[in-house]
Parts: structure tokens; sequence; C-alpha cells
């Protein structure tokens, strides 16, 4: 990931999603992406994603696209036959590795938010979480909460905060919103904490 040294985040011209190569078992998920999706290309909000066609990674492609938005995909090499990489994007970049894929994607967004996913998905979200705690990005990391998919993981995470190994300073930077016009706007309106 890059540093970021602005001090707001009212300028956000692309986001990185972070989600899952599996559409997930409820309809909701592939509504809720969708939605999410068609704001962000409404809002001239490019999309920056893991370049695969399946799961919601391609529903986030799809509905972006469809709407008229920018959609810049970054897929490693191994897995561009494995997640069947999106042929139809505004970009698509194959890199070396998901290390490298990681990289691109942080260099290319002004923020991160996760949607519902799986392992790949938590991986890339504590990453871009704990380099925004570190100080190496000031870029806004927020949570998609479609259908409570993510309350679970927050009620840990407080817990973690309880046991005083979460500081309420990066508990509460962690942005979580359900509707994408209220995530958007918060995600808009961020600002980093002065520690």
């Amino acid at each position: 990931m890059t540093q970021n040294t602005a001090s707001t985040s009212d300028h956000i011209q692309r986001v990185a999603i972070f989600t899952g190569s599996s559409m997930g078992a409820n309809a909701s998920f592939r509504e809720g992406a969708s939605a999410m999706a068609s704001h962000l290309a409404a809002s001239k909000i490019g999309v920056v994603y893991g370049g695969g066609h399946v799961g919601l990674m391609g529903v986030v492609a799809d509905a972006a696209l469809a709407a008229g938005g920018e959609v810049f995909g970054v897929i490693p090499d191994p897995l561009v036959s494995g997640e069947v990489a999106h042929t139809g994007l505004t970009s698509l970049e194959i890199v070396s590795d998901i290390h490298a894929r990681k990289k691109r994607m942080a260099e290319l967004s002004d923020a991160f938010i996760a949607f519902p996913g799986g392992v790949g998905t938590l991986e890339e979200l504590f990453e871009a979480w704990a380099w925004q705690q570190m100080g190496i990005h000031q870029k806004p990391v927020a949570l998609y909460d479609i259908d409570g998919y993510w309350q679970p993981l927050l009620r840990a995470l407080d817990d973690m905060a309880s046991h005083g190994f979460i500081s309420k300073f990066t508990r509460s930077a962690l942005i979580v919103h359900d509707d994408p016009q209220e995530l958007l706007a918060a995600v808009r309106t961020w600002t980093p904490t002065v520690r």
C-alpha cells in the first residue's frame, strides 16, 4: 500500500472493493453488492477490485459497468483461469501474485470497502485496516454490512477492544453501514483522527 498524506477523504475517485469469488448463500448479498456498485458508478466513483468474473466480484463489476462506471481489475496471473478474469473491464491488470495485487489495488484506490466474503476478503480488510492504524496510509476503511453479515465480526472486534487488544481510536476508525448512500457519505466525509 502507498501512503496518502491527504487530510480529508472528500475527494474519493476510486474505491477498492474486497469481496468473495463466491455468491454466498443469500440473494441479499448479490442484490446488495449490485446496489452499492451501481451507486458508486452513479456517483462517478470508479471501482477497483480483484479482476474476477465470478461470485460477488463479478456482480460488483457487472453492476458498475451497467451503470456506466469505470471498473479497474487487478488479478494475479495464477488466478486468471481459476477466477475467470473479467474481459470487459475499463482496465484489467495481470500481476505476479496476491501481494502485488493488494499493493496495486491500494495504489489505485482512495478508500477500501469490504463486502461479504471469505478468508481472502478478511485478509484484505485486516491488512488495509492495520496499515491505516500504523499510519502507512490515511484512507477510509469500511464494512458494507449487507443483511447483518459483519455483525458477528463486529462483536468479536468489540470483545477484543474490551480486552485491551484494539484501542478505541482504532475501533472507531472502522466505518460500518448497511445502506449504500450512507456508507458512501461516511467514506467521503471520513477524516483521519489525530492520536
